[in-house]
């Protein structure tokens, strides 16, 4: 009997042990399995600034053209005449006015050429004074018989001669004169002094460059556009430029249209007038936007529409998870003025939507991304102020003013 109760004790403590075993096995399972379950992703909570909304608008197709603008009425200040130069009356910067004197060169010895016709003329006068009275003398002898009409006709011949001598001596003179003249330079247009390109005491020749003055009161920028938009282009077309290194904007029209195609790129140079500014210098580089066509249609912000697959799309918001859509796009436009819709910022570029959505389609802003297909989102809530002191009430979130709680996913995802 004592043997048997002690096997007894003996199968009790191990059937006892088992259990206990079996209980701890099972049950780290158990939590080993609930580790590897993912919890389910929390709803993306979104503010309005996240949603865009596709609406019916205006829109208007773009050129952008680009080029360097330049002044339409500039001058280069040339020596007429080869000498050295005296005086400069202006430097850059400096505003002059047309037939303002701004050259003066040397005259020492074109003042002489001038004297030496001069005198030329003074000797071709006293030679036509001697020819003409011996032709009065001569024909005074023919009548009285002394000498034949042939001397005669020898002294006419001799006071014509003389006469073409004193001519060729006046104009020797008037072209000395114009050359001393021509030592004095003049300002052809109105305007502001650009370059100065020589120095007095330097000696130039002619033609040589001396000044450049620009009249910055008419501008225009001169641009390559392709043939195939250059047929929409028509004279008196607005256009508004962005002007680099400068704030705002500035307007201005098509001027004209080059009648013929450069060599090689078959580009077709339009001018570009553009409104006269303070600001505005020769040189600078201009991009502009020329409006083309216009019409109705369903508009986007371009930066919504998604361009990472075969096929443009966006991330619909509709039933509560979000959902790529594919879409067919159209003309491309600025959302300026009153014709941008709320969702869309004034100034930005905005896309037509042919295919894919309907007015009123709510999607996601092209600046969260990120975010995966059937992610589930809600509308961002919007915590109450909180009064120091105050508790809050329970479940609630305490945060600063006026903030939204999003799932940290989504603000990593932004």
């Amino acid at each position: 009997m004592k043997r048997l109760l002690r096997w007894f004790i003996v199968v009790a403590v191990m059937a006892a042990v088992s259990v206990a075993v079996f209980r701890l096995v099972n049950e780290r399972r158990v939590v080993q399995s609930t580790a590897a379950t993912p919890a389910a992703p929390q709803a993306l909570e979104l503010t309005p600034t996240d949603i865009v909304t596709a609406t019916q608008g205006s829109g208007t197709r773009t050129l952008e053209v680009s080029g360097t603008v330049k002044a339409v009425d500039t001058a280069l200040v040339k020596a007429r005449v080869a000498g050295e130069i005296v005086r400069i009356h202006a430097r850059e910067g400096e505003t002059v006015k047309a037939g303002q004197p701004l050259v003066e060169q040397d005259t020492t010895e074109l003042d002489l050429r001038l004297r030496q016709a001069e005198q030329q003329v003074a000797a071709s006068r006293a030679q036509l004074d001697i020819a003409q009275r011996s032709l009065a003398n001569n024909r005074a002898l023919v009548t009285q018989g002394f000498i034949s009409a042939t001397a005669l006709e020898s002294s006419v011949s001799n006071e014509a001669a003389a006469q073409a001598n004193l001519l060729v001596a006046l104009a020797a003179v008037d072209i000395a004169r114009k050359a001393r003249g021509d030592a004095t330079l003049l300002a052809p247009i109105s305007g502001i002094v650009a370059q100065r390109l020589a120095q007095p005491g330097e000696r130039v020749g002619l033609d040589a460059r001396i000044l450049e003055i620009i009249n910055l009161s008419r501008l225009e920028v001169e641009a390559a556009v392709p043939a195939e938009d250059v047929v929409a282009l028509k004279p008196g077309r607005s256009v508004r430029f962005v002007v680099e290194g400068l704030d705002g904007t500035f307007t201005g029209k098509v001027a004209r249209l080059n009648p013929s195609a450069q060599a090689g790129s078959r580009a077709v140079s339009v001018y570009l007038s553009i409104d006269a500014q303070p600001q505005l210098r020769q040189g600078l580089f201009a991009r502009g936007t020329v409006a083309l066509e216009q019409r109705q249609g369903l508009w986007l912000p371009a930066s919504a529409v998604r361009m990472d697959r075969a096929l443009p799309y966006v991330l619909a918001l509709e039933g509560g998870k979000v959902s790529a859509r594919t879409v067919r796009t159209g003309l491309r436009s600025r959302a300026d003025g009153p014709a941008a819709a709320p969702s869309q910022e004034p100034g930005g570029e905005r896309v037509e939507i042919l295919e894919g959505l309907t007015d009123g389609s709510k999607v996601l802003a092209g600046s969260i991304s990120g975010v995966p297909e059937g992610r589930a989102w809600k509308p961002a809530t919007t915590r109450q102020p909180t009064v120091a002191g105050a508790t809050a009430p329970p479940g609630s979130a305490v945060g600063s003013t006026g903030g939204s709680a999003r799932p940290a996913s989504a603000a990593a995802s932004r």
